[in-house]
């Protein structure tokens, strides 16, 4: 079998090119002039042996702010070969780790990896001051300048018995290490999130060594997806994709925030469904069915690793959008059959501010996001939750769950009915 699949013509050439988290080179970057050329002044003057400012970036998922990032560095750090600067970039996604010690020691792991040298301290059992006078070490003795990219910085919490978040103790003591004597190296730290308000929850003290240049990415829309993906076009094999494969991804792909790596995830699947069947071209169907998978895939992941009370509150809250004539769902009435929902498998039932706290965590994973509303003095105040991802397969998601697939799927549906009725 391995040689009769090794023996088929497929239809990707370069899988390289529909990986979305591959650094592409610049011809290849649509619709972002203006941040490219932004951080591009801004750090080059890494080139002349001088300290970058440090940036905020700030945007949606998928918008380009990590891979325009490792972009200029990697131009930067060609140039810098060619003058004797040894300059590194020191890249850490913070969604997963869980305390500033882990951090630290993953920017140690990170910048030994980049450098080719060994690690002096271990993992576990030493206290994070080491573990910083260890990346600080390394640093020193292997860079001129170095930018650390710390992407996601906002997930990065912590302990919640502290004051300030991890990330804002992360960014006080590598922006301060710069001018304090503890770092020769001319360093630049690039924050970079997907919550525009993420530099609020930064301490005063963070903030005043941090100070960095702001750089806004917006949504793409759906021409600018196409571009996109019309520039990754080869990495398919000539004439294998129909003509409305591109526009149909994009315009998917534009319906949940613009997001560039969906747009590219889905044109990968769809490709590599096409070869499984054994077409001789990527259709409209294929995208059609990528479009499932991704999505699914995606809620899969963000689901497995919540709560269950938050599943709960997440399915309660689905199933009214699911039913609604608009697609959203009031949070009063969210709650309504989020309590029957806790009363049918006799789970804990917290109060409405606690259920609505919830949902508002969701919003960070892009599943979610509200709006405040009122129809009219009898109503009163409520959130309006919308959904980015289709309702229905955030349901089918949740129903893996073996407590919530104990409740009837039509009995909820009629309790939801019943309560979008009394609505009006």
């Amino acid at each position: 079998m391995l040689l009769e699949f090794d023996d088929q013509e497929g239809l990707i050439r370069e899988r390289a090119l529909l990986d979305p988290n591959h650094v592409v080179s610049e011809e290849r970057i649509v619709g972002r002039d203006e941040q490219l050329q932004e951080i591009t002044k801004m750090l080059r003057v890494a080139l002349g042996d001088n300290r970058p400012p440090n940036l905020f970036l700030y945007g949606p998922s998928g918008t380009g702010k990590s891979l325009i990032t490792k972009a200029v560095c990697n131009n930067i750090s060609k140039v810098c070969e060619t003058r004797d600067i040894r300059f590194g970039t020191i890249e850490v996604n913070c969604q997963d780790l869980d305390t500033l010690g882990v951090a630290v020691y993953e920017l140690v792991s990170r910048a030994a990896d980049t450098a080719d040298v060994e690690i002096e301290v271990p993992k576990h059992g030493v206290a994070t001051k080491e573990k910083w006078d260890e990346l600080f070490r390394i640093v020193n003795q292997n860079f001129d300048s170095v930018v650390f990219v710390l992407d996601e910085l906002d997930m990065l919490v912590g302990r919640r018995d502290k004051q300030d978040p991890a990330f804002s103790r992360l960014l006080y003591q590598l922006s301060r290490a710069g001018s304090n004597g503890e770092l020769d190296a001319y360093i630049s730290v690039v924050a970079i999130s997907n919550d525009t308000k993420m530099m609020d929850s930064v301490g005063s003290r963070a903030l005043s060594s941090f100070t960095p240049e702001d750089v806004h990415f917006d949504d793409y829309d759906a021409n600018q997806l196409q571009s996109i993906l019309r520039r990754r076009k080869d990495a398919f094999y000539e004439d294998v994709l129909d003509d409305d494969v591109i526009p149909l991804a994009a315009a998917f792909a534009a319906q949940t925030h613009g997001d560039a790596r969906k747009a590219i995830d889905l044109m990968r699947v769809a490709g590599e469904l096409a070869e499984r069947e054994g077409d001789d071209y990527v259709r409209e169907v294929h995208v059609r069915q990528a479009q499932d998978k991704v999505e699914k895939n995606r809620v899969l992941e963000v689901i497995r690793g919540i709560s269950t009370q938050k599943k709960l509150c997440l399915y309660a809250t689905a199933a009214v959008a699911s039913l609604s004539e608009n697609g959203s769902a009031r949070s009063t009435t969210g709650y309504k059959v989020y309590k029957f929902l806790t009363d049918s498998i006799g789970a804990d039932q917290y109060h409405q501010e606690t259920y609505v706290n919830k949902m508002k965590e969701l919003t960070t994973y892009s599943l979610v996001d509200f709006e405040r509303r009122s129809h009219g003095p009898s109503s009163g105040m409520f959130l309006e939750f919308q959904f980015g991802e289709s309702p229905e397969t955030i349901l089918e998601t949740l129903r893996e769950d073996s407590r919530i697939d104990m409740v009837s799927e039509e009995e909820v549906k009629s309790v939801v009915s019943a309560q979008i009725r009394n609505e009006t």
